[in-house]
């Protein structure tokens, strides 16, 4: 860490579910690949696995056939995502609270391990570059969350100690993963998933979505690491 890592601060932002509406597209890209490789998974058990990296959700959804089938299912799961790029669409505010922190000073990082390829069309929808410190992608960890390794990736590229930086994102596994990394970690709703299990995950606080976390960010964990020293 340098000298500017005492007083600069961080938000690291996962992207599906929490800034991109795009959970459910990637439920449906993989509910239509085990349909194709004639594997019975319901889509509940799919919506609850994503966020994960996608091996380890292959390894859940796939059980013993994994090693059979798993290189081809992550094929066909790019394939299917790639012809729904056009529905991608940011949740409402969330470029707004982008700009908003990086103009209070902290540091924008978008901390995800999605594919490149995908990475590309969530920044073209999310159009905030100007707001961004770093970025973070597949290619810079060998595992995805829960494990720790893309938040502490996230943390180098900002170059701020955890306890100067709060991670946001709709999943559970964003929560361990952030635990982990010894990072607060704050949840959104717009993944799908529950206000107890995000707080039992390890959220300091629930919001309804990035718009409600924007509307209320005075009395957030986020609060304290505006207008920093930079």
């Amino acid at each position: 860490m340098t000298d500017t890592a005492h007083t600069a601060t961080a938000v690291l932002f996962d992207i599906d579910g929490t800034l991109v509406d795009s959970n459910y597209l990637h439920v449906e890209s993989w509910a239509r690949t085990f349909r194709d490789l004639e594997v019975d998974v319901d889509t509940w058990r799919i919506h609850r696995a994503i966020g994960l990296d996608s091996s380890k959700l292959l390894e859940e959804l796939l059980g013993d056939r994994l090693e059979e089938l798993g290189d081809r299912a992550k094929d066909m799961h790019t394939e299917y995502y790639s012809r729904l790029v056009d529905r991608l669409r940011p949740f409402h505010r969330a470029t707004e609270l982008l700009g908003v922190l990086a103009g209070r000073g902290t540091r924008v990082v978008l901390a995800t391990s999605a594919p490149e390829e995908e990475l590309v069309e969530l920044r073209r929808v999310l159009d905030v570059e100007e707001s961004l410190h770093a970025v973070t992608s597949s290619a810079d960890v060998e595992t995805a969350k829960p494990e720790p390794d893309v938040i502490r990736v996230a943390l180098d590229e900002a170059d701020v100690p955890p306890e100067r930086a709060v991670m946001i994102g709709d999943a559970r596994w964003d929560g361990i993963a952030a635990e982990r990394a010894g990072v607060p970690f704050v949840g959104v709703l717009t993944g799908g998933i529950s206000e107890a299990e995000l707080r039992e995950a390890g959220a300091v606080a629930v919001y309804a979505s990035v718009a409600d976390l924007l509307e209320n960010l005075e009395g957030s964990p986020v609060a304290p690491l505006l207008d920093a020293d930079d």
